[in-house]
């Protein structure tokens, strides 16, 4: 039986933004089947992208789950994993695009990004793996360096070199 590690980024500028991350790794927990391996502490990070007056609570988390035959049927069965649980945290995603296509940036409640499964470079219409925003986001970096550098460095040197 093989396994995989997958990497998550979490964060919430909403409501009880704690609360929302917490809800969000429990929910992660329960639909996975297992809970996390390693969890980085919260950090508060101001909005990128957008301005907001609210700030974020962020982390990054660590799941080790059977790897499947199919592993992009699998990571987009996660990605709607994650699309509904933060709907169910109370994220109303209607993305908005510039004049170039470029996405603009919302408050939300919660928001999971899949930043790596495993080793895999993932590319589909719904998802890129590893995540394309993760060195540009001191965010995601911090916390990702926290529980992930020594396991992912000779894997994706680009980034973590």
């Amino acid at each position: 039986m093989a396994f995989v590690d997958i990497y998550f980024s979490l964060g919430s500028n909403l409501g009880d933004r704690r609360g929302n991350i917490l809800r969000g790794l429990e929910g992660l927990d329960k639909e996975l089947g297992t809970t996390n391996r390693a969890i980085s502490k919260l950090i508060e990070s101001k909005p990128q992208g957008f301005k907001s007056r609210n700030d974020f609570i962020n982390c990054c988390a660590r799941y080790r789950v059977y790897r499947e035959e199919d592993t992009i049927l699998q990571c987009e069965r996660i990605l709607d994993l994650c699309k509904r649980l933060e709907s169910e945290a109370g994220r109303e995603d209607h993305p908005l695009f510039d004049k170039d296509g470029n996405r603009i940036y919302q408050d939300r409640q919660l928001d999971i990004d899949i930043l790596f499964f495993g080793k895999e470079t993932i590319k589909t219409e719904r998802l890129t793996v590893p995540h394309p925003g993760i060195k540009s986001r001191p965010f995601v970096m911090i916390p990702l360096f926290e529980i992930a550098r020594e396991n992912l460095k000779s894997a994706f040197p680009e980034i973590f070199g």
